[in-house]
């Protein structure tokens, strides 16, 4: 009999176990089906509402490109600054559009939850500039100075030339008229609504401030700058601008093997309106103020703009009998020093062998 009642203990237990399981795991799998219900499609709304914003975007924020920005560190800034929704969707949009590579440093005044090609398209346009940086290169030439100043400002070709020709700029009487060369070389930010007038004036009172501050004796500065402008163009590295600048004084005070002459290329090609290159025969005696090989003196104008290392080894220049110098590669911008013309001639031949060598130099 007690066998019975163990056999009839028994079997209930395991009805038991068995209607538990099923329904536990039925309603796991429904507490699991309406989470899942719910979660997805908040998961996939979620994503294309933050991969782009539609645009056009509201409000206002200030955002700095930063100089030798990329497309991805821009992207992370705009993503900062709620800009635009995702890095992907911008730098997407950067790789796009083939204008991108224009994007200039500076500060912009943007909307928030701007479309990532609002934001490239915004980043290319003057108008959204609340600054606008400018760098200006030792050795340009003051066209080349008109032309950045007009691309950055957003100005028609032209406009900031014509601002030197008839505005007021400040330009001190010892340039005699002509703003070659006292146009510092430096970056500088400008605000959006700065004049070409304003920003060559700057650039001016920074040069003026700079010749100040090296304390060069006024009476010299058109000199100096005009010597340290032919530095910047003829010395093969800054190593060699004090050697260089010995050379030019010793060839001013020359009476017996060039007589004054300074004999320099980059001087006959300033006065071709060219910036860069070797002269060609032909161009050497082209008969212009700038042609040095025709007219002993110095030029009657600097050639472009001068650094302040051009400027402290004009005042410090080393110490040789040095006439002639001539860099024998343009790649590497070694250059050789002669007191004679017959040792030049030989670093002259090394010279004119590299070039063949490598005619694209």
């Amino acid at each position: 009999m007690s066998d019975i009642f163990e056999e009839l203990e028994v079997v209930p237990a395991r009805k038991k176990r068995r209607w538990v399981t099923p329904v536990l795991v039925s309603f796991i799998v429904m507490v699991l089906t309406a989470a899942l219900v719910f979660l997805i499609p908040q998961f996939f709304s979620g994503s294309d509402r933050v991969s782009d914003y539609p645009g056009p975007g509201t409000g206002s924020v200030t955002v700095e490109i930063p100089e030798g920005s990329s497309g991805k560190s821009m992207a992370a800034i705009l993503v900062d600054e709620d800009v635009v929704a995702t890095e992907k969707a911008f730098v997407d949009a950067f790789n796009n559009d083939s204008r991108s590579g224009s994007i200039q440093p500076g500060v912009y005044t943007l909307k928030k939850e701007m479309s990532a090609t609002g934001a490239v398209s915004a980043l290319l346009d003057p108008a959204a500039r609340a600054e606008q940086r400018v760098t200006i290169p030792e050795g340009w030439p003051k066209w080349r100075v008109y032309e950045r100043l007009d691309t950055v400002l957003g100005l028609e070709p032209g406009t900031s030339e014509e601002a030197a020709e008839e505005g007021d700029i400040g330009l001190p009487e010892e340039a005699e008229g002509d703003p070659e060369g006292w146009y510092a070389p430096l970056t500088y930010t400008f605000e959006s609504d700065t004049t070409p007038e304003e920003a060559l004036a700057e650039m001016i009172d920074a040069r003026i401030y700079q010749l100040e501050e090296l304390d060069i004796d006024r009476g010299q500065w058109q000199e100096d700058l005009i010597k340290g402008s032919i530095l910047e163009r003829e010395a093969g590295n800054s190593a060699d601008l004090n050697k260089v600048a010995r050379v030019i004084d010793n060839r001013l005070a020359d009476e017996d093997d060039v007589n004054g002459k300074l004999q320099m290329d980059s001087s006959v090609l300033y006065g071709l309106g060219i910036d860069s290159g070797v002269p060609t025969a032909k161009q050497l005696k082209e008969d212009t103020p700038y042609n040095t090989y025709l007219h002993a003196g110095l030029p009657p104008s600097p050639i472009g703009a001068t650094g302040l290392d051009a400027l402290e080894a004009v005042a410090n220049p080393a110490k040789g009998d040095w006439l002639y110098f001539v860099t024998v590669n343009l790649d590497t911008g070694e250059t050789k020093f002669s007191s004679t013309y017959e040792e030049h001639q030989k670093y002259v031949k090394e010279f004119r062998e590299w070039l063949e060598e490598n005619p694209q130099g």
